[in-house]
């Protein structure tokens, strides 16, 4: 029995089920980006993926065999996993998606829409074929994949079962967009969206924090809610730039022609995103690389409150926002009340005094820990 598995996944997508429709990234370009670099891009054949469909389901029949010889009948409990775990571990991720309900499923990996029309929504009428109990088909998909189809084509794959497409806008501000080799223009990324939204589809775009470094932040800021403003997305997912090996950025950073922000510059550009962001979708920080995780919820009537979260952050005196963001990266914080822990407090203050003891500058401890996380 064997399937195949692509690198990752969207947060939002941790409970789904996922099947590889085709490998790598046909763009791959991106300079931000450490993912897909170095391997090639190919279309899995519709016979592939319902081979992987089939070994998934024998795979769901067998783990059920493991529930009912742990005695929890029809029922995936924490007793099944467990045995599954022992017995079979490859099958453990489909046994956890059973356990949680068998209801969502992730398409790998980064442009599945560049497949036939007529094909996906083959593969997804399979899907629904195999599991039954599915309620949400989603993926990944590029802009300029999106723009160049039409709305009579994306309303095919919604009626065939996909659910919701998630997109990289990453920024709106096209000089970035050229800069950062995302291969996609602002306007095509609006014409994306809205045919998205047209054909029934909801639309999640992705916005990098600190792309537009200290040359472009505040352009990087403005055309970006200028673009999202217009698509109005049903969810808008914000990341955080973060230097790692294997990011072809890393080389302009090292010779000095691209220069990141400091957590707190990060900060006040998401400030002046919000500021002038319109909207009815919902605004969601669920990324560890994003320092206030806590500025969430919907544009159109949760704005002020999520502006009044930086705003705290901000306004607090250096030595707490220091803390904050050394707690914050280091797993004592997740929220800005969590500093009312003294016991944490006291430990991340003593590790900011070790860390000055050592000679260490802490935002560059800081950036380079961020560097750890995809």
């Amino acid at each position: 029995m064997s399937f195949e598995q692509g690198p990752i996944r969207p947060p939002s997508e941790a409970e789904s089920l996922f099947i590889r429709v085709t490998r790598n990234c046909p763009w791959n370009k991106c300079l931000f980006c450490p993912v897909y670099k170095g391997e090639k891009f190919s279309r899995r054949t519709v016979k592939e993926i319902k081979e992987d469909l089939k070994s998934l389901h024998e795979a769901a029949v067998r783990i059920k065999a493991y529930a009912f010889k742990a005695g929890d009948g029809v029922n995936i409990t924490r007793d099944t996993l467990e045995l599954v775990y022992r017995q079979e571990p490859e099958l453990f991720h489909v046994a956890l998606w059973l356990y949680r309900g068998g209801k969502n499923v992730f398409l790998q990996d980064a442009d599945n829409l560049i497949m036939p029309a007529e094909q996906l929504a083959e593969v997804l009428s399979f899907i629904k074929e195999q599991f039954p109990t599915v309620e949400r088909i989603t993926t990944y998909t590029r802009a300029k994949t999106v723009s160049r189809r039409s709305v009579s084509e994306l309303k095919v794959l919604q009626e065939a079962g996909l659910s919701r497409v998630h997109i990289g806008l990453e920024t709106g501000y096209d000089p970035l967009l050229l800069y950062m080799r995302k291969g996609v223009t602002a306007e095509e990324h609006i014409q994306a969206g809205l045919k998205v939204k047209e054909a029934g589809l909801s639309l999640s775009e992705y916005v990098i924090l600190g792309l537009g470094g200290r040359k472009m932040w505040r352009e990087h800021a403005l055309d970006t809610a200028r673009v999202l403003s217009i698509i109005d997305p049903h969810f808008i997912r914000v990341r955080t730039l973060s230097m790692r090996e294997g990011i072809p950025l890393l080389e302009k950073v090292q010779t000095g022609e691209f220069q990141p922000l400091k957590d707190d510059e990060i900060v006040r550009e998401e400030r002046l995103l919000l500021d002038n962001l319109d909207g009815s979708g919902y605004y969601v920080s669920d990324h560890i690389l994003n320092l206030l995780e806590e500025v969430e919820g919907n544009l159109s009537h949760d704005k002020p409150a999520m502006i009044g979260v930086i705003d705290r952050y901000l306004d607090m005196p250096g030595e707490k926002r220091a803390n904050f963001r050394l707690g914050r990266r280091l797993g004592f914080y997740r929220y800005l009340r969590d500093m009312g822990d003294e016991g944490h407090y006291f430990q991340v203050e003593a590790l900011r005094k070790r860390l000055q003891e050592e000679g260490r500058d802490e935002d560059e401890f800081l950036e380079e820990y961020r560097g750890r996380y995809l």
